[in-house]
């Protein structure tokens, strides 16, 4: 079975479909290499976090050898390229739920970008949630919801016993 295929690309595209179908929003996080084009200005510690929804994004390719697309950074459009093995993690940026991969060990950092270039005044910095197990068999049904009983003014009803 040495000959199978790497299950890592087609997790990835299932965790970016289960983002769209409940309107979540697929982040991938990257370890940056010299294979990888990105721009620089947005790596840091040797890492960037990419937004792949449908709204971010056009032309987007999830391969089995890359990720490829095209998105805007600063206004200015980009193509974007990252390998499949350096994708350290993709999950929805509003819960933090997907799954994190372990990149091997021969991809070497790439140059972080130039400490003296400012951020874009409307990049916030983004915060990478802690990916971690979930048991379902723990997890608690959502609450009811509440009754919509009937509307208007509420009525008093006295019971004499």
């Amino acid at each position: 079975m040495s000959d199978a295929s790497s299950t890592k690309p087609y997790l990835i595209r299932a965790i970016y479909e289960w983002c769209t179908d409940n309107g979540f929003t697929p982040y991938l996080a990257v370890q940056v290499d010299d294979q990888t084009v990105v721009p620089r200005e947005y790596v840091k510690n040797g890492e960037i976090v990419l937004n792949i929804s449908s709204l971010a994004t056009s032309k987007l390719a999830l391969g089995n050898e890359f990720v490829d697309f095209q998105a805007r950074f600063g206004g200015v459009a980009r193509s974007i390229s990252v390998p499949i093995a350096n994708v350290s993690a993709v999950y929805a940026r509003e819960n933090g739920h997907g799954m994190a991969f372990e990149v091997p060990a021969g991809v070497a950092h790439g140059p972080e970008a130039p400490a003296a270039l400012p951020a874009p005044e409307d990049k916030r910095p983004t915060l990478r949630p802690a990916l971690a197990p979930v048991d379902n068999a723990e997890a608690t049904p959502p609450p009811p919801a509440p009754d919509d009983g009937p509307k208007g003014k509420p009525r008093l009803t006295i019971v004499k016993s």
